[in-house]
């Protein structure tokens, strides 16, 4: 392993926090009495916008033969108003054999990315909190994982052993693990349930 070559493996990086934070624009809990909306698109942010991202962290690793860059201790990444820090993040790569581009050029995409270690996500005025939170780009699949894995929109929440939102199509399921059961408080405001 060696320590991460700033301009070969800089794109991919920046690609993962582009669709980290694409992700996150996705409503996951429901504002009241709109439980029939259809999901937002999820594409209306374009992955070649350009807006900074700043990550620090203690420590960032880079393993090429094993197609990962990790982020290492008090690991802290903004974009706009959206914040995710975490113990560890780890950011998986796909090579594309196929690509004539300079390494780390388009010739690479992300292809799964974890966060471990107290996570938490701030976006859109949501905050997702959860031991582990692992996201897919091939399916689009994020999950949080863990106990009290939770996510909380003003009073609204909703916690569970694992989360799990499926962006493309706004979908979100929440799992019991244990003794301990799913739970989902929300507020309805004057209407009330007549």
């Amino acid at each position: 392993m060696r320590l991460l070559n700033f301009n070969k493996n800089l794109c991919p990086i920046l690609l993962f926090f582009a669709s980290v934070f694409m992700v996150l624009a996705v409503p996951v809990v429901p504002p009241s009495g709109y439980a029939d909306e259809k999901p937002q698109d999820t594409d209306a942010r374009s992955l070649s916008e350009d807006r900074k991202i700043h990550i620090t962290a203690d420590k960032l690793i880079s393993d090429n033969d094993a197609d990962y860059a990790e982020f290492i201790g008090n690991v802290r990444a903004t974009q706009e108003d959206t914040v995710i820090t975490a113990d560890s993040l780890k950011i998986f790569v796909k090579k594309n054999p196929d690509s004539k581009g300079a390494p780390g050029v388009g010739t690479e995409s992300i292809n799964k990315i974890i966060a471990s270690g107290n996570v938490k996500i701030n976006f859109d005025n949501k905050v997702a909190v959860t031991p582990q939170a692992v996201y897919n780009t091939e399916t689009g699949v994020l999950v949080l994982s863990g106990d009290n894995s939770r996510i909380v929109s003003g009073k609204d929440s909703i916690s569970g052993e694992k989360i799990t939102i499926y962006r493309t199509t706004g979908r979100i399921t929440v799992e019991s693990g244990g003794e301990k059961r799913v739970e989902a408080v929300f507020y309805s405001g004057e209407k009330g349930l007549k």
